[in-house]
């Protein structure tokens, strides 16, 4: 084989290589959009609005007859739609692994996910059930896909790439986040003149979120390929996915550090995971901030996430991603502590804090999934994703539980915030114990020059 001949097939492979990469960050694009108007603006004082609207002379909802404070009604959801998610995770990533085709379980849960936000529009009156129902189902979906999106980083990008791409992923989600809120603001401030309420202008943000994700997942479907499945695994029968799972666990209990990696994010990230979605809860019904502030506020943390996510990627080539990771959950600490001490009414200091938020929360997520991808033995990425989302969702439902516990208790939700501050600083002292560089030698990976 001469060396033109040689070098035509490797420019083709990194050309491929390229048009993969391209597509799987506009599932960032089209997901994220979810993440950012429904979780994090609009779902969270709406559906607590509705818990209010239902609830009774005490301030109390009863689904399936426990008495809950309305206004934890949605962080006890979004506890919920995480346990759900435990049990469907595992099997879908088993599932992949065995099969090679991650495409049509992508295709499903991504689906299945816009299905249910574009039918929050019909979220209204007193339906609070029906707001916790559809937020289970999302969420869990989103979770699902989430999986399988993040089970292909190590296949379409070499070691030396994937701080990189992880973070222009991030930085396409949050480019989308903002894009979209700039037209939902327009909506919401200027309902009037559209001739529609502010709730039926909230409702149409909350459906347009799924409309988006789904019209933009076709893109990575498009352009994504599946791989054949490792000769003893394909031809499996899906129904030995919880077996494999056992067997991936058995496995993971072999490289120490690794599980010592995913206990570390499982800690920090619940924190990250509840302060995203319950800072709207924050602000409106602790500070008093309008919906108008809430959405300008979010929409400062979609754009200085972009440059956040990008700038600590550069960071992570300089320093490496550990110790880019550990700064950022000092800023986390810093933040929350701050966020503790914020005058009601003074939508200023909100914003400030935002920026600060804004700064971090791109690069701690991108760099932990690029650092979890060196962790990772070939061939089994969706089985060991699915550990890593459970980390990363299925197992945040300690922050949200414990947030609605606080306010539950106290009343009030200035404790609530405090209260998430131990999940960064536990997080930081496990994190820094763990040896990065030999948890890549152990899953059988080249070690980067900086990790």
């Amino acid at each position: 084989m001469s060396t033109d001949t040689v070098r035509a097939g490797a420019a083709g492979e990194a050309a491929e290589r390229r048009r993969e990469q391209h597509g799987w960050y506009f599932y960032d694009w089209a997901c994220s959009v979810y993440s950012t108007s429904v979780l994090t603006v609009f779902l969270g004082p709406y559906l607590t609005a509705v818990a209010k609207h239902a609830a009774d002379a005490d301030g109390f909802v009863h689904p399936l007859g426990i008495p809950v404070r309305a206004g934890s009604f949605f962080a006890y959801a979004v506890s919920a739609s995480v346990i759900v998610s435990i049990f469907v995770m595992p099997l879908a990533g088993a599932v992949a692994d065995r099969s090679g085709r991650k495409k049509p379980l992508l295709a499903v849960a991504a689906y299945l996910g816009a299905a249910a936000t574009t039918g929050m529009f019909f979220l209204d009156g007193d339906r609070y059930l029906l707001g916790g129902l559809l937020l289970i189902v999302a969420n869990a979906s989103l979770a699902v896909s989430m999986v399988l999106y993040n089970s292909y980083l190590p296949q379409i990008a070499p070691p030396e790439e994937r701080d990189a791409v992880s973070s222009r992923g991030w930085a396409f989600g949050y480019a989308a986040g903002s894009l979209v809120l700039i037209a939902n603001l327009v909506l919401f401030t200027a309902h009037d003149s559209f001739g529609v309420s502010e709730s039926t202008a909230v409702r149409i943000c909350l459906a347009s979120a799924g409309v988006w994700w789904g019209a933009f997942t076709l893109v990575p479907l498009k352009r994504l390929r599946d791989r054949r499945a490792p000769a003893a695994s394909a031809g499996q029968p899906s129904a030995h996915g919880w077996r494999q799972l056992a067997a991936t666990v058995r496995d993971m209990r072999g490289k120490p550090l690794t599980l010592s990696f995913l206990l570390a994010y499982l800690i920090y990230n619940d924190g990250i995971q509840t302060v995203i979605s319950q800072a709207s809860v924050y602000g409106s019904e602790e500070l008093g901030l309008s919906q108008s502030t809430l959405i300008v506020a979010v929409l400062l943390v979609q754009v200085l996430a972009v440059g956040g996510a990008l700038g600590m990627g550069r960071l992570a080539r300089t320093y490496g991603a550990k110790r880019t990771i550990l700064g950022s959950l000092v800023a986390w600490t810093l933040t929350l502590g701050a966020g503790y001490f914020l005058p009601a009414g003074a939508p200023v200091w909100f914003f400030v804090l935002a920026s600060a938020i804004g700064l971090v929360l791109g690069g701690s997520q991108a760099l932990s999934r690029s650092l979890f991808s060196h962790l990772v033995p070939r061939g089994k990425e969706a089985e060991y994703f699915s550990a890593y989302e459970m980390s990363d969702r299925g197992m945040s439902w300690l922050g949200p539980l414990l947030f609605g516990l606080t306010y539950q208790l106290t009343g009030s939700y200035r404790d609530a915030i405090i209260s998430l501050v131990a999940f960064f600083v536990i997080g930081f002292v496990l994190l820094a114990r763990v040896q990065v560089r030999q948890a890549v030698r152990d899953a059988g990976n080249p070690v980067p020059e900086r990790i």
